[in-house]
């Protein structure tokens, strides 16, 4: 299955199921996908999210960040939860940047524990989790739940990674410049890479525990993976 998922009107959306992870298990498919806002959904954007088993959004805009008026073609049952991962007018730390990964986490794990609580105790079916690009915040979130669910570095800087290319359509459409381009030359200042500065990010990383309950890590592990077939079984 191609974990990249094209919903009309989004560009970086993806699930996070079918890679490898711990105790001979791997994340689960449709249990959590990534996104870039929802707002820009079609009718038929929304369809596909919906059939895809999507049923909870977590959102993690801070207040007064561009929304499209009402709901516009969502679902009326789908839930959504606002964990906003900033304050009103608060600046983002090399923001932008894959700097932000390690630097927010030193200084919000109550913020990023939230966000995960949410994920945790979300009503059965699929959790939509989304910023605005789908990039820095949501790959922060995507970054924890992957590592919780026991996937190497290699996989998570990947899905990570995977952002800057699925992202270029989007600026096109805007008529604005590659981001990419403003990040990269922001990395050669600081004399980094991205590969490097998620890795730091991984590296930071020695436990969860501090950041969520015990009974809420079970509900997080139970939701992401499912156990490997094995063959012949």
């Amino acid at each position: 299955m191609d974990r990249d998922l094209a919903w009309d009107g989004c560009h970086n959306v993806r699930d996070l199921g079918g890679l490898p992870a711990a105790g001979e298990r791997r994340t689960r498919w449709g249990a959590v996908v990534r996104s870039d806002t929802p707002d820009r959904l079609t009718e038929a954007g929304w369809a596909a999210a919906a059939a895809h088993g999507v049923r909870t959004i977590v959102d993690l805009r801070t207040p007064g960040e561009h929304r499209a008026a009402g709901q516009g073609h969502r679902p009326r049952w789908m839930t959504v939860i606002d964990v906003p991962l900033h304050e009103p007018g608060e600046p983002h730390q090399h923001g932008g940047t894959p700097l932000y990964l390690r630097a927010f986490l030193e200084r919000h794990p109550d913020r990023c524990a939230r966000v995960l609580q949410a994920i945790a105790q979300a009503p059965p079916g699929g959790v939509l989790v989304h910023c605005v690009a789908g990039r820095d915040r949501t790959g922060l979130i995507a970054l924890l739940l992957l590592t919780l669910a026991g996937v190497g570095a290699p996989d998570i800087l990947a899905d990570y990674e995977r952002s800057t290319a699925r992202l270029r359509p989007l600026y096109a459409a805007l008529g604005q410049p590659d981001d990419d381009l403003r990040v990269q030359a922001y990395l050669a200042r600081t004399g980094t890479t991205a590969r490097e500065a998620v890795l730091a990010a991984l590296d930071g990383l020695h436990s969860l525990d501090a950041y969520v309950s015990a009974a809420d890590l079970a509900a997080l592990r139970e939701r992401l993976t499912a156990s490997t077939p094995r063959a012949g079984g």
